[in-house]
């Protein structure tokens, strides 16, 4: 089946409160990509963010962000006031998230909303604790405990807390049964929102296309409260942590940090705890991406302490073990491998015996360093069974990337591949758009950024860097229809347009 889709963050949409969130917008946004012909909405993983404000470090693999939630809704319920919530300062620039300002000022109307709502007598809610207990009664307390000890890590509290001495615990949960309650009352919340917006755009034909990221952070509830799934000490610290070696664009590699799988326990476990994470995505997906598929045929380990990625080296993963087991669970799982990055044959043998479609990337295509015709990103050696996209929230637009990153030389080849668009620089993105649109791959995923044709300045992720990430958003009427027309009729012509 042929057919296409957009990448936006639900970050990025808009809304009046500061980030994108489960607003009416969500649903407007739906209704464009249907008018567009789209058949897949891609989104960024959706679990709450911690310092840095990254999706793939989160508190936690099953939790859901407050930010998300929609507070017209609590307006609506009689749990928030409209004046509470328009003299909150969520940030001046309706083009960029202010995540400071969304932490010490949503969580107040969250808070009060949870107050106002009597929700330990809803049946619902009361039904949703004991369904997700396994994962929400430790979140809940990680994240009480968290608050109690001004957002510290778990590695840096009172050692009967970081050790999970049963009598402590037991008395953290009746000393923070408030705060506790409060964040399952958030989950609960988000759940509801996301599954209602899920619901709707499976009702007229649009897929959700989630991703997973392939590590847990370190300060996260299900390394606190599960440390028999990973490579610690007797003392709860990481053994070695995950990276990427030094490479041509990084000579120090990347430090990740995040704490590595003991696979051998998980072997023994048949993939319980995995099994659990896949079934929770196809709860909130249709199509799940795995990130860094790579790790799971070899994984690069370095030493926990080490400042950087150099002394680090790779390690065999659980390769196809892992999917033979989500495959016996979920044998009509839709998966996309995520197989970008220096890729061996054992990597390609992986991603060939799970029969997932892998990524294909335009802007890999075009370099001079490897510029023949054997490339496995030029669109004419594509296998069907792949994702094209022009780009990944990973890099740069396509915009950005053609001005900004490519020299004269390998500006021409790019012009040359494209043919009649040799003058055209200033719409880069219209050709390249076109090029993976009318590609041999089953689907094709486009940036909103691309499709708008932006630079730089709308870049959402660059690697290895903190400060100026995951910010970017869609203003108000910009997918106007004259852009949707034009995605519309591109995607028709390339026999992209599903006929319900």
């Amino acid at each position: 089946m042929r057919a296409n889709g957009v990448l936006l963050a639900i970050s990025s949409l808009p809304s009046k409160y500061g980030i994108g969130c489960f607003s009416k917008e969500a649903f407007d946004f739906i209704d464009k990509l249907k008018k567009a012909g789209q058949h897949y909405w891609q989104i960024l993983p959706l679990g709450p963010t911690s310092y840095g404000d990254s999706p793939y470090q989160s508190f936690s693999t099953f939790a859901g962000n407050p930010y998300y939630i929609d507070l017209d809704e609590f307006i609506e319920y009689g749990w928030l006031k409209d004046e509470e919530v328009v003299s909150i300062d969520f940030g001046k620039d309706n083009r960029y998230v202010d995540y400071e300002k969304q932490y010490y000022n949503r969580y107040k109307l969250l808070k009060k909303a949870y107050q106002r709502s009597n929700i330990s007598y809803d049946k619902e809610f009361l039904k949703y604790i004991e369904k997700e207990k396994e994962w929400l009664e430790d979140y809940a307390l990680f994240m009480a405990l968290k608050d109690a000890h001004n957002g510290k890590q778990w590695s840096l509290w009172e050692d009967n807390l970081r050790n999970r001495d049963v009598d402590a615990i037991e008395q953290a949960k009746i000393k923070y049964s408030d705060d506790i309650m409060f964040h399952k009352f958030l989950q609960f919340e988000f759940n509801r929102q996301w599954l209602k917006i899920k619901d709707y755009a499976n009702s007229i034909g649009i897929e959700i296309i989630g991703d997973i990221p392939i590590y847990v952070s370190y300060d996260s509830s299900d390394a606190w409260a599960n440390k028999e799934l990973f490579c610690f000490d007797e003392k709860g610290y990481p053994i070695a942590v995950a990276g990427c070696p030094p490479d041509g664009f990084s000579k120090t590699g990347q430090l990740w940090g995040n704490p590595l799988y003991d696979w051998d326990y998980h072997n023994k476990d048949n993939y319980k705890w995995w099994i659990k994470r896949i079934s929770k995505c196809f709860e909130l997906y249709d199509v799940v991406r795995i990130d860094h598929f790579r790790g799971f045929d070899e994984y690069y380990t370095i030493p926990y302490g080490n400042k950087n990625a150099i002394d680090g080296k790779w390690v065999k993963g659980p390769n196809i073990s892992l999917f033979n087991a989500i495959k016996k669970q979920f044998p009509n799982a839709k998966i996309i491998a995520e197989d970008l990055g220096y890729v061996t044959d054992s990597v390609r043998k992986l991603v060939e015996d799970t029969n997932f479609p892998g990524m294909k990337v335009l802007e890999f295509a075009f370099d001079k360093r490897d510029s023949s015709s054997e490339s496995d990103y030029l669109p004419f050696n594509y296998p069907t069974n792949s994702v094209v996209y022009t780009g990944t929230h990973d890099n740069e637009t396509i915009v950005g990337w053609f001005n900004e990153s490519l020299d004269e030389d390998e500006k021409d080849i790019v012009r040359n591949y494209l043919g009649d668009y040799t003058t055209v620089d200033e719409k880069i993105n219209i050709p390249l758009i076109r090029l993976a649109i009318s590609s041999v791959s089953d689907t094709c995923i486009i940036p909103m950024q691309d499709i708008l044709g932006y630079g730089n300045v709308a870049r959402m992720n660059t690697p290895s860097t903190t400060g100026n990430n995951w910010k970017w958003r869609l203003l108000k009427n910009e997918f106007d229809s004259d852009i949707i027309k034009w995605l519309f009729n591109l995607t028709k012509i390339y026999g992209r347009v599903i006929v319900d």
